[in-house]
């Protein structure tokens, strides 16, 4: 993150230099563009800062939540850039002002693409790395800014062709482009925000909890993403002749199962049901061996509610 950010300022910096010599509004909204893309990096690294702070009995699942609270911060900024770059560049067309320098307008642009375009194939992979989908999507996001980037060096291109509209229209192009990295932000956050996770990744999480000797059926399973980690809850249903060690023991098994062959999960809270207790388990399971049989068979469980 830190990297990121100072190739994202570096590239901001330049391009605003270039914006204040040549009037360029499509510039202008490419690195407001670019700057809100170098903020979005401080809340980033604030929830990982505070992510690393063991758990304690006011936050009992630990500060990962912290990164998803930062991607509000991320839509609230790309959301700022794209109003801001929508009104400069209506001002502009009801305003019209000549733009200078159309090769530094140009050379700028292309600055823009490959500082964004560094920056992107950085965060994906080390967001690929640790399992940080609000890193990915941040990475996704600045591939986006190199391409707006790149229109306006089109822009510039139709002002030199005789367009000296195609300044304020490109502005106003880069406006609507953004909205849909605001789109497809909202999307990824929102669903952090309300625990959704791949239904594939569930359906892994299940295939997984079944193979484990002594599990006849997998009741439930739930996971959840808390920061870039994965936490899970699951209900297996045994023999109800086991003991209290064997049914522990198969309760630990499923954890190291799920910890080992599910990657980004952390650790699973494993509840053990009798035979019976779960009319219609959603995934059955053949038992791969015979628990040992306890010395004396345990009173039933009372039968009221």
């Amino acid at each position: 993150m830190w990297l990121s950010l100072a190739a994202l300022v570096v590239t901001a910096a330049l391009q605003a230099v270039v914006v204040v010599f040549t009037g360029s509004v499509a510039l202008l909204g490419d690195t407001l563009h670019n700057v809100a893309d170098a903020v979005t990096a401080v809340p980033l690294l604030i929830a990982f800062w505070l992510a690393k702070r063991p758990a304690n009995d006011r936050y009992t699942y630990g500060y990962g939540r912290a990164e998803d609270l930062a991607g509000l911060f991320v839509i609230a900024m790309i959301t700022l850039s794209s109003v801001v770059a929508a009104w400069e560049a209506i001002s502009r067309l009801l305003h019209p002002r000549d733009v200078s320098y159309l090769w530094a307008v140009a050379l700028a642009g292309l600055i823009g693409f490959v500082g964004n375009e560094l920056v992107a194939r950085y965060r994906i992979q080390v967001g690929r790395q640790i399992g940080s989908a609000a890193l990915v999507a941040d990475g996704l996001h600045a591939r986006t800014d190199g391409f707006t980037s790149l229109a306006v060096v089109a822009g510039a291109a139709g002002v030199a062709a005789g367009l000296p509209w195609a300044d304020p229209v490109i502005g106003l192009l880069i406006a609507v482009a953004i909205l849909g990295v605001l789109r497809s932000a909202v999307k990824q956050v929102g669903a952090r925000l309300m625990d959704a996770v791949d239904p594939g990744l569930v359906a892994r999480a299940r295939e997984v909890i079944a193979d484990v000797p002594g599990v006849l059926g997998v009741a439930s399973v739930r996971v959840r993403w808390i920061g870039h980690t994965l936490h899970a809850d699951a209900d297996v249903t045994v023999t109800d002749d086991l003991t209290v060690n064997a049914g522990h023991a198969i309760a630990h098994a499923v954890d190291h199962h799920l910890t080992e062959q599910v990657p980004r999960l952390s650790g699973a809270v494993v509840h053990v049901s009798p035979v019976g207790s779960h009319p219609t388990p959603i995934t059955e399971a053949a038992p791969r061996f015979s628990p040992e049989t306890p010395s004396r068979t345990p009173p039933p469980l009372s039968s009221s509610p």
